[in-house]
């Protein structure tokens, strides 16, 4: 039987992740709040040696705008849509990180990197949808231009999120194409499909209600290659942020850790993700369902041998093991 491994991967966007559906004002709050989580969650994974990705969106790693401008791509999507256009949002982008803390990450990025364990990934250079429109010239340039802007601060990225967990078999090729080891999977689920930004209530509410009730799986993370060379690493959960109830946070976190136990029983693993800002209120609250969530992870790393692993790794042991 193969080794079970926890993984854990964090989108780091900052506003990037939102632009499309909230303003600075609205959710700019949980923005800042996300800052000040990241610090708090490096520190709980140095305390439980935990390994893990952070997918970060390239246009979130740079200090200041004028740095930013000298690496745009040069091919762009085109959305029918306006307000998902990313460079039609940099008018509201300002100067540098510390007049504009919700568009630039560096000093954040920086303290990522310093934490042993912490694997920096890309999540695409401008939050790119890849599903929104037939953009396919636009994303591999899209890739690129993230890649170039990784590399200024000597960083190679080997592993993939996609934007809104977006992606076809074309996009997973222009992944290998351009170097990539791993990507994020979805869940085998059809209410986890990818699928466009504007999805049915139905799958929604369906969502919300596999996060306390099993209707879905446990979901255990089988690496697999979907192209050769190219290591999928599904999604097992999304870590959604603290609800002010109870009884529903006893019923989320007994479904995490059920599915925790099924990966170590059975050799496999279990993928757990989520943004910083989803800990941008409530932030110990959150912390404190993330310790329990990390607590139980010891105890199945010493029962079954459950290894904390980073995607890189995951597919790394994979590849190795062929």
């Amino acid at each position: 039987m193969a080794s079970p491994f926890f993984t854990i991967s964090l989108d780091f966007e900052l506003f990037w992740g939102v632009y499309d559906v909230a303003s600075v004002e609205s959710y700019g709050p949980k923005i800042l709040g996300g800052r000040k989580a990241i610090p708090v969650i490096l520190s709980l994974f140095k305390k439980y040696n935990i390994h893990a990705t952070w997918g970060t969106v390239a246009m979130a790693s740079f200090e200041n705008k004028k740095e930013l401008m000298n690496y745009l791509p040069e091919i762009r999507p085109v959305y029918a849509m306006s307000n998902i256009d990313p460079y039609g949002h940099l008018k509201n982008v300002g100067k540098n990180e510390s007049e504009d803390p919700y568009h630039f990450g560096y000093s954040l990025l920086q303290k990522i990197i310093a934490v042993d364990g912490m694997e920096i990934g890309s999540h695409s250079f401008s939050h790119f949808f890849c599903l929104e429109e037939n953009n396919k010239q636009a994303f591999r340039a899209d890739l690129e231009a993230a890649a170039e802007s990784f590399r200024r601060l000597e960083i190679e990225t080997k592993a993939l999120i996609f934007c809104r967990n977006q992606y076809d078999n074309s996009d997973l090729q222009t992944a290998k194409d351009l170097g990539f080891t791993s990507f994020r999977g979805n869940e085998a689920h059809y209410l986890y499909k990818p699928r466009q930004s504007k999805q049915p209530l139905t799958v929604r509410g369906g969502r919300l209600v596999d996060a306390y009730i099993n209707i879905a799986g446990n979901n255990c993370s089988s690496p697999k290659e979907d192209i050769e060379g190219l290591i999928n690493i599904p999604s097992s959960r999304f870590l959604r942020p603290y609800s002010n109830n109870k009884y529903l946070e006893m019923l989320r976190l007994q479904r995490i850790k059920s599915s925790m136990l099924n990966a170590a029983k059975t050799g496999k693993g279990f993928h757990l993700w989520w943004h910083p800002h989803n800990f941008g209120s409530n932030l110990y609250k959150n912390m404190a369902f993330l310790t329990s969530i990390l607590n139980y992870y010891r105890v199945l790393n010493v029962e079954y041998g459950m290894d904390s692993l980073n995607m890189s790794e995951i597919s790394d042991r994979f590849l190795n093991s062929q």
